[in-house]
């Protein structure tokens, strides 16, 4: 791999002796790291903001990114740093001055543009064929033949598609280049064997940090990862901030790669919440999920923990195709799951008709203006920009959402929500958006100001079973 010349930054002043950590400090501990690799740190935020104009894509919605700087020992000379981004920057992995990725970007280009071309493509036929199926579905109903075939062959496209990606993935990993400090060396898809690598690892700052570290025999003293711009879509982030190593992507890479260093011991990785069954039957199940879990695994990790995957070991044959809607990760509450095509086409229609609700709990910033409401405010099918831009009247697609004032209290009021259409991130715009409600949920920190644990739950679940007839009526109260 053709890396380009990266030499240790030093600092302006030597650091006292009190400011090396006698053994490098675990990258997964939290708060915030010790002063020298905040001192580090404060000059590669320098640096960026000397050549703010450069990045200034990082300052677009959604457009910030993490990155890391690494102190090292050169031997007899002075302490230094390395300075590392995640990803990409500026559309490209080798930037003058950060450390290079795990792989070679040259090699990938032999293979790579041809296996997005095709997942391009499977993604456009995915879309007509959905719009084709909902058309299908609302002229005839559930029972068409139509809307059933429709069903089918999207199911099947949408199986394809996943499974096109995540082979690419499984290619691109065996391309990464994972050191450690004894000299040992292996592809980053042996350290998640034979579980499927998670998307974006080996690709953070720390990993591409100790690697750089050690291509040059420099000794890893301290590091810290920060993030830059502007917050992620899912919010989460602030500028300036320190995280510590995520332990989705990173703790089996990192754990490797710090072998044969004296380091601090990494704390036990953080657990979830958990997944109840509220009704189950042969056509259908129900669960109620606590906040902090994903309901579907990405595609390139379709074995991480979710919904789907703690359901699986019991209902085997469910993929994320058979939820009637996937709850975001912050969101505790119901969902719904239809085990065959048929009575998930008869779900959704009731759900399109207005037949069958799914009602939320939130705590929202501020006082309403009246005790209930509609709010009618078309989405952009989107979720990057700013607030005002996901909504447009003239180019957004029919988004409902009905309101009741529950409780008002100083500063906040509890509302009752019901989705009448299903969009992405529907509920948070709703209410945030000044055409909305103007009063985003706590603990949605890319639209409000509140930061802490969200406060929206699915807590009431009404519909007819479609085979029985039956009327279920399912509640759980929420958690705050």
């Amino acid at each position: 791999m053709s890396e380009p010349p990266l030499s240790p930054r030093f600092f302006d002043a030597p650091p006292s002796p009190r400011e090396v950590p006698s053994r490098l400090p675990s990258p997964f501990a939290p708060g915030p790291p010790g002063a020298l690799a905040r001192r580090a740190a404060g000059l590669l935020r320098q640096r960026l903001e000397a050549e703010a104009p450069r990045w200034e894509s990082l300052w677009r919605p959604g457009g910030g990114k993490m990155f890391g700087v690494l102190v090292v020992s050169t031997g007899d000379g002075p302490l230094g740093f390395l300075s590392a981004f995640s990803g990409m920057l500026g559309g490209s992995w080798e930037v003058e001055g950060f450390a290079p990725p795990l792989f070679d970007p040259r090699a990938r280009e032999t293979f790579l543009p041809e296996g997005e071309a095709e997942l391009a493509e499977l993604g456009h036929r995915l879309r007509e064929l959905s719009l084709d199926h909902e058309r299908a579905v609302m002229a005839s109903g559930a029972s068409g033949a139509e809307a059933r075939a429709l069903d089918e062959r999207r199911d099947a496209l949408a199986h394809a598609r996943a499974e096109r990606s995540r082979a690419l993935w499984h290619r691109l990993t065996w391309d990464y280049d994972i050191p450690n400090a004894r000299g040992n060396r292996v592809p980053l898809a042996s350290l998640f064997d034979p579980r499927p690598v998670p998307g974006g690892a080996g690709e953070c700052a720390a990993p591409k940090l100790l690697a750089q570290a050690y291509r040059q025999g420099l000794k890893p003293l301290a590091l810290a990862e920060f993030w830059w711009g502007a917050e992620p879509e899912g919010g989460g982030r602030v500028s300036g901030a320190y995280y510590p190593a995520c332990d989705s992507k990173c703790r089996a890479v990192l754990g490797y790669m710090l072998e044969g260093l004296d380091v601090d011991p990494a704390p036990p990785p953080a657990s979830v919440g958990e997944v109840r069954v509220v009704y189950e039957d042969a056509e259908l199940l129900v669960v109620d999920k606590d906040a902090g879990l994903l309901s579907v695994p990405g595609r390139h990790a379709p074995s991480r923990d979710s919904v789907l995957v703690r359901l699986q070991s019991r209902f085997p044959e469910l993929t994320s195709a058979h939820f009637i809607h996937a709850l975001d990760a912050e969101v505790s509450g119901l969902q719904l799951m239809a085990r065959d095509t048929g009575t998930r086409a008869a779900l959704q229609r009731q759900l399109a008709r207005g037949e069958a609700e799914h009602r939320h709990v939130a705590w929202v910033e501020g006082r309403l203006p009246g005790p209930e409401g509609r709010i009618d405010l078309p989405l952009r099918g989107t979720t990057s920009g700013a607030l005002e831009s996901l909504a447009s009247r003239a180019h957004g697609k029919h988004a409902v959402t009905d309101w009741r004032v529950v409780e008002a209290q100083e500063g906040r009021t509890r509302v009752w929500l019901w989705p009448r259409t299903r969009h992405a991130w529907q509920l948070r715009i709703h209410t945030a958006h000044p055409e909305g409600l103007g009063a985003p949920i706590l603990g949605d920190t890319r639209f409000g100001s509140e930061a802490g644990p969200w406060r929206l739950h699915a807590e009431g679940l009404v519909f007819t079973h479609p085979h029985t007839g039956a009327r279920h009526d399912l509640r759980v109260p929420a958690p705050f």
